[in-house]
């Protein structure tokens, strides 16, 4: 008896593996385009300096809280949330774009009349 070598293993190659691969690539860049799972927008400096001038809306009543539809004032946070703007206008200084300075600086300034006025005009900005 001859000893007869193994033919080599045949490699099949599906040749729409590239059309498939293309095709989940750009599903998930869709997915990548529509914000995070959830629906949020995606996470920016503006973005975030805007939550935090609700946030002081909602501290000196200016806006409902959401959870509870009421008014809830507290002004000592609201100067607090007034305050940490600031500080980030100082830490940032000379690296934000224009429209992100533009952004937080009337931010500020908004929100220190607001305080002002829902004070009853006696407290200083």
């Amino acid at each position: 008896m001859s000893e007869e070598k193994p033919d080599k293993p045949r490699i099949v190659v599906d040749s729409d593996w590239k059309e498939q691969a293309a095709k989940e690539k750009e599903r998930l860049a869709e997915k990548a385009d529509q914000g995070t799972p959830r629906g949020l927008p995606p996470a920016d400096f503006i973005t975030h300096c805007a939550s935090l001038a609700t946030q002081a809306m909602i501290f000196m009543g200016a806006i409902a809280n959401p959870l509870t539809g009421q008014a809830d004032i507290d002004f000592e946070q609201a100067r607090y949330v007034i305050d940490v703007l600031v500080m980030l206008k100082d830490k940032t200084q000379g690296n934000l774009k224009q429209d992100e300075q533009d952004t937080l600086d009337s931010l500020i300034g908004e929100l220190k009349l607001i305080w002002v006025q829902a004070q009853g005009g006696s407290a200083q900005a």
